[in-house]
């Protein structure tokens, strides 16, 4: 197989394969994340039985095309179904045919389903016709792995995963898959044919954000600056228009979440609930509620709990860093093209704040190098209550062993240096925190970075280092 990584959820898939029993898997996670590729290749395309919904389309255009696929299938009736609960009857009748298409290692018969938001069109009876499917037949077969997938998170939790009507716990797995690590990053790139060093992967993972599909787009000619260039800022930008697709995508009515993600992204450590409810033409408390729900769903935003209040508020912050991207650079336009951009003060900027980001979606790593796999953790920002002398840190791991290691992330093409004011910086920061946390808990600096620590006087105040081996997955410091 030709899988990069992905391998908890090749697991699942194996575990449905080998259960003996009727399965139920649904596959969800955002656009270009590679769920269909995940499915597709790990069968080989041997299915019984695969349909996709389209973008937009009607009720009739969307049995047209299930149709299509039945016949594809074997099905030897030409006319498109009336309705979604003749197709999915007529799927029955194609499944219990002698010829019916098995996986030959089980002989299961998989069914798959993709992009099933696009199949519910208004009014057309689909969820009802599927619900009526699975329970009068398909959960009494114990040869059935049937496999439903799409780009549309929050419809599927609600409309699948959580559903309280026919499909009430009807669920027997799932997955849901996420952006490629760095390591997979890497691996990715090895695979295309590409020749890059880690820090080019890191750099791409800054603006790509780990989607497989925009690491299949660079042309293995051209670095990764000017693949940046190539397909987002070029006049024919491939990309160009892929921040608004991936909403428009999404949600029905996508410009009120457009907003919304737009104006966290405008501080680094995110918002309260509160404090999104005081800004301007924020939508109302109930509104409001459902568009955090079905981001944070989507992996878009991320809650954690501020733990600077009595009260633990949640705070909502954009941990997705090519939607953090396309707001910073390509929404506002200020500049032409990226690798003119390279070098700038600005650039620099740029560049610590999205490698903390990439530090927070890569906690696992962090705990693995650390060696607290194991250890349970809560994972936040902090800031200073009093903001005296701007106390902030960038991640903060609080576990379960009375230690809390307080995380400084920094991206620094040399062995990161620390001053004699820059130790002062980091004595404060750890005073205020013990002092406003009031926490009794042994606190270890921790420092992230690239090229690790050149040891001086100042570098004995870190306790650990962790460098980009280690965030890959491999050795470091």
């Amino acid at each position: 197989m030709n899988i990069i990584g992905r391998f908890d959820e090749q697991q699942t898939i194996l575990d449905c394969v080998r259960s003996g029993k009727p399965e139920f898997l649904v596959v969800y996670g955002r656009r270009r994340v590679g769920k269909t590729y995940l499915i597709r290749e790990y069968f080989k395309n041997r299915f019984a039985f695969y349909a996709s919904g389209i973008p937009g389309e009607n009720t009739r255009e969307q049995l047209r095309v299930w149709n299509d696929s039945l016949k594809r299938y074997g099905s030897k009736e030409k006319r498109i179904p009336d309705d979604w609960l003749e197709a999915f009857s007529r799927l029955r009748d194609l499944l219990e045919s002698n010829n019916v298409s098995r996986e030959p290692d089980s002989d299961r018969i998989v069914v798959f389903l993709d992009e099933l938001p696009w199949m519910d069109t208004p009014r057309s009876g689909f969820k009802n016709a599927l619900d009526y499917f699975w329970n009068t037949w398909g959960s009494a077969r114990s040869d059935l792995l049937l496999i439903v997938c799409g780009s549309a998170t929050s419809w599927i939790i609600d409309n699948i995963i959580t559903n309280t009507g026919g499909l009430y716990n009807r669920i027997t797995r799932q997955i849901r898959l996420k952006p490629f690590s760095l390591s997979e990053c890497e691996k990715q790139f090895v695979a295309d044919g590409h020749i890059v060093s880690r820090n080019q992967v890191i750099e791409s993972y800054l603006v790509f954000g780990g989607i497989p599909y925009y690491i299949n787009m660079c042309v293995k000619s051209l670095s990764v600056s000017q693949n940046v260039d190539r397909l987002l800022f070029s006049d024919n930008a491939q990309l160009g228009m892929e921040y608004e697709n991936l909403f428009r995508s999404l949600f029905r009515n996508p410009d009120g979440y457009l907003t919304l993600i737009e104006r966290m992204a405008g501080r680094r450590a995110g918002f309260t609930r509160n404090e999104l409810l005081e800004m301007k033409d924020t939508p109302s408390g109930g509104k409001l509620t459902r568009i955090l729900t079905e981001l944070e769903q989507c992996g878009f935003i991320r809650k954690y709990r501020d733990y600077r209040y009595e009260k633990k508020e949640s705070v909502y912050q954009v941990p997705d860093p090519f939607v953090l991207f396309c707001v910073n650079f390509l929404k506002k336009r200020e500049y032409e093209s990226w690798t003119g951009f390279i070098g700038t003060p600005g650039y620099y900027a740029w560049r610590g704040y999205a490698f903390e980001i990439a530090g927070l979606n890569h906690i696992r790593e962090i705990k693995s190098a650390l060696g607290i796999s194991g250890v349970e953790t809560k994972e936040y920002a902090w800031r200073s209550k009093t903001g005296d002398g701007g106390a902030e840190i960038d991640l903060v791991l609080d576990r379960r062993d009375d230690v809390i290691n307080v995380c400084e992330m920094k991206y620094s093409d040399e062995p990161f240096v620390i001053s004699a004011d820059y130790e002062k910086k980091l004595i404060h920061k750890m005073e205020m925190f013990r002092t406003e946390t009031r926490t009794a808990k042994a606190l270890r600096l921790t420092l992230i970075t690239v090229n690790g620590l050149a040891k001086n006087t100042h570098s004995q105040i870190v306790q650990n280092v962790i460098t980009a081996d280690e965030l890959f997955g491999g050795g470091g410091l």
